[in-house]
């Protein structure tokens, strides 16, 4: 099954990604805005990764895409969240009626949102932001880690697809994700002790808001999963082991943002937790992924040190649902609006320092 869903993947051209003339281009323009030489920081790294995600010196933003991945976890029955197993399935309604942190932010900044029931244990009318995921047989989310795998190696591959097949049918050129699922905290966390092979304990935080003897008692939860699934080493075996429908389905729908040119802006812990598995089969995909923030979930920074990422924001959020990738999308656009519409030094008839028309990086004052 590891083989097939291998040789099923959409191909990357890292090649072409990685183009040094392109790259060349576009810090050539940068470094002749009206500006001190690199003195927009990581703006200006940013609009260059933009540039060489869209393959073009002017990246334009698109039609963009936030989906909230949700599905229920058969490890929540074990008491690993300090909210009720019932939860996703309340906020899947609280994000339809537009009420949830996401709902919010996506209206502020003109992001079309998306719920995508991945495996939630609960039917739902019919509603235009709805996209039902579900894996057939798997109607009530995972089973329970802790006593063994959470999914079969079908029921994972499945989830992949179907992560596909959103994204194919999705318009626009950028791909926010979000997520909701009581106990997927949990699940990141096995994979990333798992994928990292870090400490259960660097791995493991507080989730929604546990206190100590509930942290306490996740870690024990925990530990019994890893055990429970030890000879689960692979990624893809990882994955469907100790992973949920939700984090399997992200993984398929950033297979194909990254096979198809989208920016693939990435919130937290969990939806990290996707990205680490999607780039042990395809580390191209990495390069097009744009860390919104760091978590204040214990594994995350880690995490990202791990993948050699650097989020833009630090803002001490853990609400996930998305709500950190659609705080960062101004940031996007504002990269793009630098590069395209900004003066340079020659077209404004601005004097550069010394330093600047020499090639000497210098911070401004």
């Amino acid at each position: 099954m590891t083989q097939d869903i291998e040789s099923s993947l959409p191909e990357l051209p890292p090649a072409r990604f990685g183009d040094d003339t392109l790259r060349q281009c576009v810090q050539a323009a940068l470094d002749a805005k009206t500006k001190p030489r690199g003195s927009l920081g990581r703006l200006e790294s940013l609009a260059l990764q933009l540039a060489l995600i869209q393959r073009t010196e002017r990246p334009r933003l698109v039609e963009p895409q936030l989906v909230v991945f949700a599905a229920d976890h058969g490890i929540a029955a074990q008491g690993v969240s300090a909210y009720p197993p019932e939860v996703t399935r309340q906020m899947v309604l609280n994000f339809l009626a537009g009420g949830a942190a996401v709902s919010v932010l996506s209206r502020q900044h003109g992001l079309a949102l998306t719920v995508a029931d991945c495996g939630v244990a609960a039917e739902f009318d019919p509603h235009p932001v709805l996209a039902r995921l579900k894996v057939p047989g798997v109607e009530q989310g995972t089973a329970d880690s802790s006593q063994g795998p959470a999914m079969t190696a079908t029921q994972c591959a499945a989830a992949i697809a179907n992560g596909r097949r959103l994204v194919a049918g999705l318009p626009g050129n950028v791909l926010l994700l979000g997520e909701m699922g009581i106990g997927n905290s949990s699940a990141a966390a096995l994979l990333m002790a798992r994928l990292t092979g870090q400490p259960l304990a660097l791995c493991t935080g507080r989730g929604t808001g546990l206190d100590d003897a509930g942290l306490a008692h996740k870690q024990a939860v925990l530990q019994r999963a890893l055990d429970a699934n030890a000879s689960a080493m692979s990624p893809l075996q990882a994955l469907a082991a100790l992973g949920g429908l939700e984090i399997a389905t992200m993984v398929g729908a950033m297979q194909q943002a990254a096979a198809t040119g989208r920016v693939i802006v990435v919130d937290g812990f969990i939806t990290t937790a996707a990205v680490a598995v999607a780039a042990t089969w395809q580390p191209a995909v990495l390069a097009r992924c744009v860390f919104a923030h760091r978590s204040q979930e214990t594994g995350h920074a880690r995490w990202l040190q791990h993948l050699g990422a650097q989020a833009l924001l630090d803002l001490d959020l853990r609400l996930g649902e998305g709500s950190g990738a659609a705080l960062a999308w101004p940031l996007l656009e504002s990269a793009c609006r630098v590069l395209a519409e900004m003066a340079s030094f020659a077209s404004a008839s601005v004097s550069r320092s010394t330093a600047d028309a020499t090639g000497v990086s210098r911070s401004s004052s």
